[in-house]
């Protein structure tokens, strides 16, 4: 049956949906009344029980669809990861073999089950408006075997009573962070080669969408190393060390904890990277870990529960990414010609500025006991030196974004500043932070 005849056999309540951009998207999911069930029982030949187990939608009602068996047969369109899940292609291979057609196919399928071990593929969100189904993973076989080493991680988690979704979202958040911080890392030779690898290559050509469309398969043997750490007895107890156990203390720069999973992940030199980078969904586990050890309390909203994940540091998903990298280059002046325009070594420093202002403000939680006089005079200067760093920070971007290029006025506008005051700040130069 073609599928304007096959459609025809529901009456539907709503259009397919579609990209932004106008193209039909992959991971559209239909739901069916009852008697649209039923119909489609009888067109596949094949009971309902067996549909039942085969589509994971199948049988999930709606307001908009009613369920009355007299009703005529009915459909609507939903989004799949609406419904039940994220959405990834399937492997045109594997559906070949099965169905002896070669043609697109989605699944549900969380991000731990995206290689096909079999044809050495990675399985690709399918909720993003691009083109690719797959990257191949035949020049990285580290990627296929941590797909069999999450099963190990999936009994650890088991084990200790942790559901293996929260032990992966956890990990992948701390990975994806790391990720973004990698472009500053003199010493990360892994992940580019790997990104080459699956770009065919050469990511070269357009590396800011080869790193949104490569992370997850890139960073996937990371994730599972930091899983199989965060799950490891000895791993807190290394965390616990690090806080001073009986005698708490702030966690060191060169911590054991940190070292180690650096070791753990195979970069010996990653430790003290990872142990500063405070508010992170890492430092937030450690603190977890630690208060349950001591049977201190938690802060308001989820106690001391260490796989609890903010929604701040949950990692922006490839469809998101993308959508954000499309406006970037559609915009004048953008971010991405920002970063393309001004000098790695500036975008440092500022970098640097921004996270010691906010270094210095994570500070300021413990150290609120004490006589009422000194903690507000600890406070405020605290905040003095945070409001002096994150000045020098906006006078550095601002001079940047001059520099490469973009008017005078469209920055006094960001700074909402008048222009000419804008220019007198910036002539005068940075002051105090030794620049």
């Amino acid at each position: 049956m073609e599928a304007k005849t096959f459609r025809s056999c529901w009456q539907w309540r709503n259009y397919p949906p579609r990209h932004d951009g106008g193209g039909a998207r992959a991971d559209a999911e239909v739901l069916l009344n009852a008697a649209g069930r039923q119909v489609l029982a009888e067109l596949c030949g094949v009971p309902q029980d067996t549909l039942t187990r085969a589509l994971p939608a199948w049988g999930r009602e709606d307001p908009k669809l009613p369920e009355q068996e007299s009703e005529a047969p009915a459909g609507l369109w939903r989004i799949g990861g609406a419904v039940t899940g994220p959405v990834a292609f399937g492997c045109r291979l594997c559906t070949a073999r099965r169905t002896g057609t070669a043609v697109q196919a989605v699944r549900y399928a969380p991000r731990w089950e995206r290689v096909c071990t079999r044809h050495g593929r990675w399985r690709l969100d399918a909720d993003a408006d691009q083109v690719l189904e797959h990257l191949d993973l035949r020049g990285v076989p580290e990627v296929v075997a941590a797909q069999r080493r999450w099963a190990k991680v999936v009994r650890q988690a088991v084990r200790t009573g942790t559901l293996p979704e929260r032990v992966f979202a956890l990990a992948h958040a701390v990975v994806a962070r790391w990720w973004e911080q990698a472009l500053q890392w003199e010493r990360e030779t892994i992940w580019p080669r790997r990104l080459h690898q699956v770009a065919g290559g050469n990511a070269g050509g357009d590396l800011e969408r080869w790193r949104v469309v490569g992370r997850d398969a890139v960073v996937f043997p990371e994730v599972v190393a930091v899983a199989e750490a965060l799950l490891d007895p000895a791993m807190a107890e290394l965390a616990w060390i690090d806080s001073g156990a009986g005698q708490p203390r702030p966690l060191p720069a060169d911590g054991a904890f940190c070292r180690r999973l650096g070791e753990r992940v195979g970069r010996g030199w990653l430790g003290p990277l990872a142990a500063t980078d405070y508010g992170g969904p890492l430092t937030s586990w450690m603190g977890s870990v630690i208060r349950l050890r001591r049977g201190a309390g938690g802060p308001p909203g989820y106690g001391n529960d260490p796989w609890w994940l903010r929604q701040e540091h949950k990692a922006a998903t490839m469809a998101a990414q993308l959508r954000v990298l499309g406006k970037e280059e559609k915009a004048p002046g953008s971010g991405t010609m920002w970063r393309a325009t001004v000098p790695p070594e500036q975008r440092t420093v500022i970098s640097s500025l921004v996270d010691s202002a906010e270094e210095q403000l994570v500070q300021l939680r413990g150290a609120q006991t004490g006589p009422t006089a000194d903690v507000a005079q600890h406070f405020l200067r605290t905040l003095g030196r945070s409001a002096g760093l994150i000045e020098q920070a906006w006078k550095r971007t601002a001079l940047a974004a001059v520099n490469a290029g973009v008017p005078l006025e469209e920055v006094a506008q960001w700074t909402g500043m008048p222009a000419d005051a804008l220019r007198d700040v910036l002539t005068a130069g940075p002051k105090n932070d030794g620049g």
